[in-house]
C-alpha cells in the first residue's frame, strides 16, 4: 500500500542574508520603506528563518524596527479590518 521511509525528502535551498551579500544595503531606522519588507501586515517582525537574514543583521533589523516604531515611522499594529 503505502511506502514508509522512501527517498522523497524535500530539501529547501539555504537562504542567504541580503545584507551580507549587498554591502551597500544598510539597516537604518529612518528608512521605513526598507524596513516594511521585514514586518507582516499585522505589524509583527518576520523571523530570520523565514527572511534568511543572519543573526547579526536580524538583531540590527529588529532594533531598527523598534526605533522606527517609537518615532512613529512604522506602526506597532497593522490596519484594523472593520
Amino acid at each position: 500500500m503505502y511506502k514508509r521511509g522512501g527517498k522523497n525528502r524535500f530539501y529547501q535551498r539555504r537562504k542567504i542574508c541580503r545584507f551580507c551579500v549587498d554591502s551597500g544595503m544598510e539597516i537604518d531606522y529612518k528608512n521605513p520603506k526598507a524596513l516594511r519588507q521585514f514586518i507582516t501586515e499585522r505589524g509583527k517582525i518576520i523571523p530570520r528563518r523565514i527572511t534568511g537574514t543572519c543573526a547579526k543583521h536580524q538583531r540590527q533589523l529588529s532594533l531598527a524596527i523598534k526605533q522606527s516604531r517609537q518615532i512613529a515611522l512604522l506602526p506597532f499594529v497593522g490596519r484594523p479590518n472593520y
